[in-house]
């Protein structure tokens, strides 16, 4: 958390957050004309930002694009504000509130301790999957190829459902998304989320990319992933559910 908060309080660098909130998946060149820093002055911020976790860098070619990451915020929230002043919670997290008119990719970032084969478990088991990810379990045979459903076990609802397209265990996993929870994300067609689990250390860096989004896709589809990953982190370190709605829902439904 001292990282996070020690990004945060320079002006500058909450510039750059801003400049990836109104534009994500940006290349250093791109932000360096938006700023009045030099060149090495932008690179030297990013990478203060990028050892937070507050942006995460992703190769697209020969270019290096930058995403602004929100789940440390969320962690920041779910540590500390939710106990006091709830109703801030969205103003704190509010970097990714609004919609962005150009989304065409979302990353999401965040290190967990524990091992790729519990990380993998989690993602994949049902029962694991309702206590973080807003009551929601999934099935599948999880062979390439193969379908997936998510289900509320509450009103009984397909929440999703998609193709699993890559298989890889316990390391990576990319899957076709069609939300079905409301008309308004339902008219926003197949989408595609790719989890990545790669080992540090004894811990797992674990990267969500969700993409193959329209621009100004309804931001229902993406927003939800800080409060499930932050759920996610807890479950498996500590064994507790959160008292967001991420996690929340799951005894909601279950009383």
């Amino acid at each position: 958390m001292d990282a996070v908060f020690k990004a945060l309080a320079d002006p500058t660098r909450r510039s750059l957050l801003d400049e990836l909130f109104e534009q994500d998946g940006q290349s250093l060149s791109a932000l360096e004309g938006r700023l009045p820093l030099s060149r090495f002055g932008v690179m030297k911020h990013l990478k203060v930002l990028e050892a937070a976790g507050l942006v995460v860098a992703r190769k697209r070619g020969r270019e290096k694009l930058h995403f602004l990451n929100p789940v440390p915020i969320r962690l920041v929230h779910d540590r500390w504000v939710s106990k006091y002043a709830e109703p801030w919670a969205a103003t704190l997290t509010g970097l990714k509130k609004r919609i962005e008119e150009q989304v065409m990719e979302k990353v999401f970032e965040i290190y967990i301790k524990t091992t790729p084969e519990r990380l993998w478990e989690a993602i994949t088991d049902s029962e694991m999957r309702r206590q973080y990810s807003f009551g929601v379990g999934i099935t599948s045979d999880w062979t390439p190829g193969s379908r997936y459903e998510a289900v509320h076990p509450g009103p009984g609802i397909t929440i999703s459902e998609g193709e699993n397209l890559e298989v890889e265990p316990p390391r990576r996993l990319v899957q076709s998304f069609t939300a079905l929870w409301s008309d308004d994300v339902k008219r926003e067609g197949t989408s595609r989320v790719t989890w990545e689990i790669e080992p540090v250390g004894d811990s797992c860096r674990l990267t969500v990319i969700h993409d193959q989004l329209r621009e100004g896709a309804h931001d229902e589809l993406y927003g939800g992933w800080p409060m499930i990953l932050s759920g996610l982190k807890t479950l498996l370190e500590t064994g507790e559910t959160l008292t967001t709605p991420g996690s929340l829902l799951h005894s909601e439904s279950a009383a």
